[in-house]
């Protein structure tokens, strides 16, 4: 069944975020701050490990790196790009309406949750591989290990950051399911180049969330997402 994998992928997100959200409730504040400085510790080490795999080689016995160029100048397009249509606001601004809508008016960390926990369950190469896998073979595999990996996440965030961790399903079921629908269009583009600058820049974008939970806003993660797009283009250059 062609789909399938971001309708499990959505069912991990939310199964995490109730085990999350009820695993929370019994965490005293002091415990909360501490769990949500550990769990950017790990996020920015799962998003340095996959940055340094992508422009680190091996040559001839030497260690060798690549991708700078590239690194800087999609992110150098990519956030001028995202502040100019301030993205972080919009989807600040859909968390908001989230917020209320939910009867979630009083909880503080709703729109923060939200945003982090979408930014890292969303960017990566394994939500496009996987969705176009899904879309073409009806091969949902990849996604399997990645609503696995989600599952884990969300539960973790979740039961720090609150319940607006949940709502990262929203833009998994969005964003997968209309690669997946798109994945004849979408294909012939990823190429290994294409891949490799996605999951570059994906793991720097997963780093400076990590960041964002350590120190509260340090970087508008969300503004810099079309740096996504720009190293995408950048290998057919």
């Amino acid at each position: 069944m062609i789909g399938l994998g971001t309708i499990i992928n959505v069912g991990a997100i939310l199964l995490g975020g109730i085990i999350g959200a009820l695993f929370g409730k019994f965490l005293k504040d002091s415990l909360q701050t501490a769990i949500i400085k550990s769990t950017g510790i790990c996020v920015m080490f799962i998003g340095l490990s996959g940055a340094l795999e992508k422009i680190m080689s091996v040559s001839d016995g030497k260690l060798t790196s690549g991708g700078t160029l590239m690194m800087i100048a999609s992110f150098a397009i990519g956030t001028l790009i995202g502040e100019l249509i301030d993205i972080d606001g919009k989807i600040e601004k859909l968390g908001e309406w989230l917020k209320t809508k939910t009867g979630s008016a009083k909880d503080t960390t709703f729109v923060d949750g939200f945003v982090s926990a979408s930014i890292t369950v969303c960017v990566g190469a394994m939500t496009v591989v996987g969705s176009i896998q899904d879309g073409l073979f009806g091969d949902y595999s990849i996604l399997l290990v990645k609503s696995l990996l989600d599952f884990i996440i969300i539960i973790v965030l979740t039961s720090s950051m609150g319940k607006g961790c949940v709502f990262s399903a929203i833009p998994v079921l969005v964003l997968q399911g209309g690669f997946t629908l798109a994945a004849k269009l979408i294909q012939p583009y990823m190429t290994d180049m294409a891949l490799n600058n996605l999951s570059l820049t994906g793991s720097i974008l997963i780093f400076c969330v990590g960041l964002n939970l350590l120190r509260k806003n340090s970087v508008k993660v969300a503004n810099m997402l079309p740096a996504i797009i720009v190293a995408v283009i950048w290998a057919f250059f």
